[in-house]
């Protein structure tokens, strides 16, 4: 069994799509530009902190007092010099009465023949909530475009593709029975205006087709109901002569059946044509109580077994009278033929199903193919094998669902009706 794939709008899918690609975007461009921005902002502390060495460099080079400002600034004469380093450090600040986290540049320069040690630290505190704010703002900016231009192409989108969907909806409508020509709206998209020319010559091409295949369906039909009463009559006069032996009165006798099937199968193929062409139109409501009794009835002398019939309820249906026969008929006799000698049909009619049970030796091999045309499981039951195909035509034309299933060595075959 395949897996079929979930179905999804064409405007949510770009939508999704859109949004999808803006999210990773916005992320990705929020990570660099944090990224950005600190090392930014770390290069400014850093020229911050070798300017304000440099001006403390120039001031003790003049011979003026030692500047302090622990902990920011501080000034230590030293006997060696040592390594310029650049670090990140926590020191309790006396103004905050707390501990904080500086950026801290500790040089060593001889000045006036005199070794020191000038430490100058800032705040990164600072740093971190100009950062935060600079990545809040870019983030409210950004989504701020990123909705707007989310709304503006998805009501953009919905407006170019608004004769797409508007001419679905007229191919849904589409129907072959229907004289009036398709009606397709115009686009001054290049692309939709050469599909709607292709759809406009393909449903026309197709309704061409379709009527020469129902008149020539027809035709046949007709043609051939005249040569095999010929036929029929011929070889009944044959049969009734006197010059007959037995070898040839059995060989007409076959010649006889085969015109018989010739004529159920030509019949039963043209009711198939009809129904596919909606040519039963004549729907009333009528009672499937009263015409299953009559099938029943009429079928009971063909079939020594009894025929159980079981209904709490009258079911009325809105159907044509003689696909409302020709269902029951077919059902009926499907379970005639298939059924085990001397055993009983059950009959069961409720509200909103109608099903038909005999007993089988096994289960139908190939289920799925129970309602296609010239289906038959076995040759020994003489079918034309397009009984139960007829009777998933009636149902589509209605509504109605078949069913089959096989338990506890029975066939049942349900007919489901809609909801009234």
């Amino acid at each position: 069994m395949t897996n079929q794939t979930k179905k999804i709008g064409l405007l949510r899918k770009t939508s999704k799509t859109f949004l999808s690609i803006g999210i990773v975007l916005m992320l990705f461009s929020t990570v660099a530009l944090y990224f950005y921005v600190r090392n930014l902002l770390q290069s400014e502390i850093e020229e911050e902190l070798r300017s304000t060495e440099a001006r403390i460099e120039s001031s003790i080079s003049g011979n003026n007092p030692i500047y302090q400002l622990p902990p920011m600034v501080e000034v230590t004469e030293v006997s060696n010099l040592g390594v310029e380093h650049l670090k990140d450090t926590l020191i309790y600040d006396p103004s905050q009465d707390e501990i904080e986290d500086f950026r801290e540049l500790t040089t060593y320069s001889k000045i006036n023949n005199h070794n020191y040690r000038i430490t100058v630290r800032t705040l990164i505190v600072e740093s971190e909530d100009i950062l935060i704010a600079v990545i809040i703002s870019y983030l409210i900016v950004i989504l701020s475009v990123f909705v707007f231009l989310f709304y503006f192409n998805k009501s953009r989108t919905q407006k170019l593709w608004t004769p797409f969907f508007k001419n679905l909806e007229q191919m849904k409508l589409f129907s072959l029975t229907s004289e009036s020509p398709i009606s397709l709206m115009d686009s001054d998209i290049l692309e939709f205006s050469e599909l709607n020319t292709e759809i406009t010559t393909l449903t026309e091409k197709v309704r061409s087709d379709y009527k020469n295949l129902k008149q020539f369906t027809e035709d046949v039909s007709h043609e051939l109901q005249t040569p095999l009463a010929i036929i029929q009559a011929k070889v009944d006069t044959i049969i009734n002569g006197e010059d007959l032996n037995d070898v040839q009165f059995e060989q007409l006798s076959s010649i006889q059946n085969d015109i018989q099937r010739l004529k159920q199968l030509n019949k039963k193929l043209g009711l198939i044509s009809k129904i596919e062409n909606d040519q039963f139109t004549n729907i009333s409501p009528y009672n499937l109580n009263h015409i299953l009794n009559n099938r029943i009835e009429n079928l009971s002398e063909l079939y020594p077994s009894e025929i159980l019939f079981e209904s709490n309820e009258d079911v009325v249906l809105l159907m044509d009278a003689h696909l409302a026969e020709v269902l029951c008929d077919n059902l009926l006799s499907n379970a005639i033929k298939y059924s085990l000698p001397n055993t009983p049909i059950v009959v069961n009619l409720e509200k909103e199903s109608l099903s038909v049970k005999n007993e089988g030796k096994r289960a139908i091999l190939k289920p799925d193919q129970l309602f296609q045309r010239f289906y038959k499981e076995s040759d020994e039951v003489k079918s034309t094998g397009l009984g139960l195909a007829i009777v998933k035509k009636i149902c589509d034309l209605y509504g109605f669902q078949p069913s089959y299933r096989y338990t506890n060595n029975e066939h049942h075959f349900t007919i489901s009706f809609p909801k009234q």
